[in-house]
């Protein structure tokens, strides 16, 4: 079988992460499957996909189609982005057509809102099925795109239980759902490896004494609660010898409505009285070695979280986790025995969540090797590939015999 997958983004967010660990757990699977990649801008994302033996090329997206969003903006502002792209994306779905049309795929599996959109646009042959990474109901016309398009998706895939259940309520019962989880590789993400210097990379000098390592570990996305994180460490700085990290930065094409900007996030540090004990990395290629250079993990998205990579990676690399309580996250831990969870947006709860974790080294160790064991069983790369797998040739088996 020929799988073409198509990807908005040729950046390594979440989803594009996802994604990969996707076709990696396709191709263990089925090694003697064909598997392309198209994403919609070059990126990182395609040398990945080629380690993968992909045949992964980009093919970008006009700069008005590729701007367009609604994620912190108007709808009349949405509306415009749209009414401005439409020339350009017709010109677009005709050049995808073509290129897709050559690679000759059997299926093909969108992972993202605008893919899904333009799959409905390719008039293929082949099944087409949806990747969903997203809340539909928090975006009113994405939404409403989706809806109209839902015939052509021979199947909806979502990766938590939490955007299932969004989903369903979202298409109706247009097109089959179901859930299947991302998967964590655990070759990758574990207790043992190089640790980042984390300091370094930041341009600090070390401590001159022993700190507590805490960090975020997550994209610029406003949602994601930077400002939360930098405010519970604000609290806590002059209780505990803490050094706090933010870990990423901004790797989507979208403006400051959605996104926030480092040179922000360290004026609200400044701000906050923190300078000198926060740092911050920039965007990292391997997040496990920055995972095992820190003692406490922290998830902070002030929005509910649609699966929560970052809170299963870290668990993974046996670190103990604060996570937000909101959404998918609780699928991805049991408060109290894998993780703590604070109120979403709450810097204080996150404070004292933090502060029970520092005044108890015996319980960090119970967490970090719960979460671990936790993870390790649920969100394995074998249950991923065999899913899509078993997804893949059900639909291939239904085409043909149409």
């Amino acid at each position: 079988m020929r799988i073409l997958y198509l990807s908005p983004s040729g950046a390594l967010g979440g989803a594009e992460r996802a994604l990969l660990e996707a076709m990696g757990a396709v191709r263990d699977i089925e090694p003697s499957w064909g598997l392309g990649l198209i994403a919609f801008e070059e990126g990182p994302l395609l040398e990945h996909a080629k380690r993968l033996g992909a045949d992964a090329f980009a093919l970008p997206m006009p700069e008005s189609l590729a701007a367009a969003g609604e994620t912190g903006r108007t709808r009349a502002a949405t509306l415009l982005d749209l009414a401005r792209s439409a020339g350009p994306a017709a010109s677009y779905v005709r050049a995808l057509r073509r290129r897709a049309a050559a690679w000759r795929p059997d299926l093909i599996h969108s992972n993202g809102i605008k893919g899904h959109v333009l799959t409905a646009w390719l008039g293929a042959e082949a099944p087409v099925v949806w990747h969903v990474h997203d809340y539909l109901s928090t975006r009113p016309l994405s939404l409403r795109l989706l809806r109209h398009y839902a015939p052509a998706a021979a199947a909806v895939l979502a990766n938590s239980r939490s955007v299932c259940a969004d989903v369903s309520t979202a298409l109706g019962a247009r097109v089959p759902i179901r859930t299947i989880y991302n998967a964590i590789d655990d070759r990758r993400f574990r207790p043992e490896g190089p640790q980042l210097d984390l300091d370094a990379r930041s341009g600090l000098a070390p401590p001159p004494d022993r700190v507590f390592r805490i960090g975020i570990v997550a994209t610029f996305a406003r949602w994601k609660g930077h400002d939360v994180f930098l405010r519970a460490v604000a609290d806590l700085q002059h209780r505990y010898p803490i050094r706090a990290y933010v870990v990423g930065g901004p790797v989507y094409r979208t403006g400051t409505a959605s996104q926030t900007s480092c040179a922000e996030l360290q004026a609200l540090a400044f701000e906050l009285g923190l300078t000198g004990r926060v740092g911050f990395t920039g965007f990292v290629d391997e997040p496990a070695d920055a995972y095992r250079a820190l003692d406490v993990v922290v998830h902070a998205s002030t929005s509910p979280e649609p699966f929560g990579l970052s809170i299963a990676e870290a668990m993974a690399c046996g670190r103990p986790v604060v996570l937000s309580d909101g959404g998918a996250a609780r699928e991805l831990g049991e408060p109290g025995r894998t993780c703590l969870a604070h109120k979403p947006g709450d810097a204080r709860d996150l404070a004292a969540r933090l502060e029970q974790l520092l005044a108890d080294p015996a319980l960090q160790q119970q967490l970090g090797r719960a979460g671990e064991q936790f993870v390790r069983q649920r969100f394995t790369r074998h249950a991923l590939g065999s899913a899509l797998v078993s997804v893949y040739r059900k639909l291939h088996g239904e085409a043909g015999a149409r």
